[in-house]
């Protein structure tokens, strides 16, 4: 007799079935990461695309400052006000076009590129709106530890007063929260060793300013007058809570408070903020300006030389007289430019100091790491005229 078995395979066709939803939602979610990976990766050079984009006007914008400084530098009058009124326009890349003749104001700039014929990923750019600030609020840079910066006070009226605030969140670095201080009330303020500086306090600053008025002579940066003088220095030590924050601005009369003029040579304390959790700057002080030699009003040609000492540290400076806030004028103008790539855009503003290339403003007479041979001989022979400074 035959015994014959009777099996459907259900449990079998359930498996294939279970195994085959599996395999399509794994390959499913991996063609869905492929997916977004590239487009990712796509995005991502679109923005790089754009951002080269703005790049690429901020150096076009470049040149116009150039060109404009050229023509106020050797041309007339009239061409450097009518320069200074087309780089000021409001359209979009309207101050371009002294060094771009054939765009029209508001019209976008293609950018020029070079593609080999194997290459069909070009992307479509251009910067769409440059704009050129020549007069801007405020004077804004980074100044490394015991370097210096010098800085034209030329204002869009007579100045009598500036403010300097500096140290930010991004000098306290990843490590640190809170800012360094010693207290207000402390009766000394030390001058430590530059290892000994904390990493997380606000630098001493130095503020030199340099100044004249319509005539001089050399020996008005010597004389010490408190009321009128070309020439003062100010040591700034930043003093408050570790910790606890501030916000305000001390006020001093640089003159008054000269090397030079007070009994002892104490640094001036400025009240600083001790945390920066909120951002801004920790440090703010308004120096009243002395009137310059010979000078009866605000009117004078100055300078002010910001050197931080132990720390590097970022800074902001503006300007103020008797009508309230002034804006520098034609010393950092802001560039305002805006990149495309296909339709992806790109917002970037940047400053440029606006200085001579043929004057550099020296850091100082001699500057050097080593040791300093100075020989001083009076002689009448040329031949005593060799060095005799050995390594």
């Amino acid at each position: 007799m035959l015994n014959r078995r009777r099996e459907s395979g259900a449990v079998s066709l359930f498996l294939v079935i279970f195994a085959m939803l599996l395999i399509t939602v794994v390959t499913l979610s991996f063609i869905r990461t492929m997916v977004a990976d590239q487009s990712q990766s796509s995005l991502a050079d679109l923005s790089q695309s754009a951002y080269d984009s703005s790049l690429a006007g901020t150096e076009d914008a470049k040149r116009a400052l150039i060109y404009y400084r050229t023509v106020c530098t050797n041309g007339l009058a009239s061409d450097c006000a009518a320069a200074k009124a087309t780089l000021d326009s409001s359209a979009c890349n309207q101050g371009l076009t002294t060094i771009l003749p054939g765009i029209a104001p508001n019209q976008e700039v293609k950018i020029q590129k070079t593609q080999s014929s194997t290459d069909t990923n070009g992307y479509d750019q251009a910067y769409t709106c440059v704009k050129i600030a020549l007069d801007t609020p405020d004077y804004l840079g980074t100044v490394d530890a015991n370097a210096s910066k010098l800085i034209p006070l030329k204002a869009t009226g007579n100045i009598n007063a500036v403010t300097v605030q500096w140290y930010m969140p991004s000098d306290l670095g990843s490590s640190a929260t809170d800012v360094s201080l010693i207290g207000d009330s402390a009766p000394s303020k030390p001058l430590y060793l530059q290892t000994n500086w904390p990493a997380n306090r606000p630098s001493l600053l130095r503020a030199q300013l340099i100044q004249f008025g319509s005539n001089f002579s050399l020996s008005d940066f010597d004389t010490s007058n408190t009321v009128n003088s070309n020439t003062n220095t100010v040591f700034l030590y930043p003093t408050g809570t570790t910790g606890t924050g501030r916000s305000v601005t001390d006020s001093l009369a640089i003159a008054q408070r000269d090397i030079r003029k007070t009994a002892t040579g104490a640094p001036q304390p400025v009240r600083c903020s001790g945390k920066l959790s909120s951002g801004g700057y920790a440090c703010s002080v308004t120096l009243t300006l002395p009137q310059a030699i010979g000078q009866t009003d605000d009117s004078r040609t100055a300078y002010l030389r910001l050197t931080p000492m132990y720390n590097s540290t970022h800074f902001r400076v503006t300007l103020s007289g008797a009508t309230g806030t002034l804006d520098f004028s034609g010393v950092q103008p802001s560039i305002d430019s805006t990149g495309r790539a296909n339709t992806q855009y790109h917002r970037v503003e940047t400053r440029v100091d606006l200085t001579s290339a043929n004057f550099a403003f020296p850091e100082a007479a001699v500057d050097l790491t080593g040791n300093l041979c100075k020989d001083f001989v009076v002689t009448d022979s040329t031949s005593d005229y060799a060095n005799s400074c050995t390594p």
